[in-house]
């Protein structure tokens, strides 16, 4: 998989609070906006395998409740 360039324009506050994150975890800011990304990415198809499960009845609430 190759890599593509993304420019982003951001107020020099949220930089500096990015910087400021990704320094205490010892990653570039590049590094660190990246791993976000991915981990919100992930986030949001988990919830939605998740409520897919739970509306076909198979685990959580709607299995209980039935």
């Amino acid at each position: 998989m190759g890599s593509r360039v993304l420019s982003l324009r951001v107020d020099g506050e949220l930089l500096e609070r990015i910087r400021q994150h990704a320094a205490k975890r010892g990653m570039s800011v590049q590094d660190y906006v990246v791993r976000t990304l991915i981990r919100d990415d992930f986030d949001e198809r988990f919830k939605t395998s998740v409520d897919e499960t739970e509306r076909l009845g198979c685990w959580g609430p709607a299995a209980g409740s039935t």
